[in-house]
C-alpha cells in the first residue's frame, strides 16, 4: 500500500513537465489524482486538453485513479471548478499542488501590461485561487467536526527568492509572492490540520529551456542508464513526502535542484544604524553608504 492510498490530490500544470511526475508519482504511491493542465502554450496562449488526459490515461493504464480538468486556474471561477471536481469525484480533497506557470519575460522599460498581468494571474493568482477554495473546504470539514490532514505544496522558484534574473520582473515578482503567500498560508491554516510547503525546482523543462542562460545548463545529454541530475523525475519524490500525511514539516521553502534539496530562508536584517534622535539628511550619506558594497 503507497503512502497516499486513499487520498484525492489535484495537481494544475500537470500535463506536461515536473507537474506530470508529481501527478504520476502521487498515483503510484495510491492518491488519486485530478489532472489539471490548460494546455497551452509557454506563453499561456491557446488550450489543448491532451496534455492532461495523457497523463490521465497513463495513470489509469497502470491501474491508478485520476481524471483530467482544463479549467484555467488564473480565474476564481476556474479554481472553484477544479477544487469541486475532486471533491465530487472522489469524495474529498487532501492534497493541492499548485504547480501551473507560463513565461513571458521581458525588460521593465519594454515589458507591457499583457506580460506582468498574465504571469501575475497564473502564477500568483492561480496558487491564491485554488488554495482558497481548498481552504475554504478545509474549514468547512473542521467545523463538521471531520478530521483534516491536508497538505498543501506551492512551486516558487530560484527567481524571486535567492537568484533574481534580469529579465524575469514578473515571473520573480510571482515567485516571491508565492513564497510569502506559503508562509503565511501556513500560520492561517493550521488550526484547520493543513500543512503549506514550497519547492523552489530546478529541472529541465519546457520553461526553463526558454529561460536566457538556462539552456545550456541542460543541454549536455545524460548517458543512458546514468543518474540525470536535472530530470523533472527527480523533483517528484519532494513533492510526495511533502504531501503525505506524517510529514512534519510547514512553512519552508525548499530548493530542489538535482541531488541537493536546501532549506531557503527569506528576508532577515543583516545589518542595523540607529540614531538617538531624528534622521538627518546629511548625515545619512556616512551612516548608509557603506551597504553599496555590501
Amino acid at each position: 500500500m503507497g503512502s497516499m492510498e486513499n487520498r484525492v490530490a489535484v495537481v494544475t500544470g500537470a500535463g506536461r513537465g515536473i507537474g506530470r511526475e508529481h501527478a504520476l508519482l502521487l498515483a503510484r504511491e495510491g492518491a488519486s489524482v485530478v489532472v489539471n493542465d490548460l494546455g497551452g502554450s509557454n506563453e499561456g496562449n491557446g488550450a489543448d486538453a491532451g496534455p492532461a488526459q495523457e497523463v490521465a490515461n497513463e495513470i489509469v493504464a497502470a491501474g491508478g485513479r485520476a481524471v483530467t480538468n482544463t479549467d484555467n486556474i488564473a480565474t476564481w471561477a476556474g479554481a472553484k471548478g477544479l477544487v469541486d471536481q475532486a471533491i465530487s469525484e472522489f469524495g474529498g480533497l487532501d492534497i493541492v499542488v499548485n504547480n501551473a506557470g507560463i513565461l513571458r519575460d521581458g525588460f521593465i522599460a519594454s515589458m507591457d501590461e499583457a506580460q506582468w498581468d498574465s504571469v501575475i494571474a497564473v502564477h500568483l493568482k492561480g496558487h491564491f485561487s485554488v488554495l482558497h477554495h481548498a481552504a475554504a473546504y478545509w474549514k468547512d470539514q473542521t467545523k463538521a467536526g471531520k478530521p483534516v490532514n491536508a497538505a498543501v505544496v506551492n512551486t516558487a522558484s530560484a527567481s524571486g527568492t535567492f537568484m533574481p534574473n534580469p529579465g524575469q520582473a514578473n515571473y520573480g515578482s510571482a515567485k516571491a509572492g508565492i513564497a510569502a503567500l506559503t508562509e503565511v498560508a501556513a500560520l492561517e491554516l493550521e488550526r484547520y490540520g493543513v500543512r503549506v510547503n514550497a519547492i523552489a525546482p530546478v529541472a529541465r523543462t519546457r520553461l526553463t529551456l526558454a529561460t536566457p542562460g538556462m539552456g545550456a545548463i541542460f543541454a549536455e545529454e545524460v548517458p543512458e542508464g546514468e543518474f540525470d541530475a536535472f530530470s523533472p523525475a527527480n523533483i517528484a519524490p519532494v513533492v510526495v513526502y511533502l504531501a503525505s500525511p506524517d510529514c512534519p514539516l510547514t512553512g519552508k521553502v525548499l530548493a530542489v535542484q538535482g541531488g541537493a534539496v536546501s532549506l531557503l530562508q527569506g528576508w532577515n536584517t543583516r545589518e542595523t544604524v540607529e540614531t538617538d534622535g531624528p534622521w538627518l539628511l546629511d548625515k545619512l550619506p556616512g551612516q548608509l553608504d557603506h551597504w553599496a558594497k555590501a
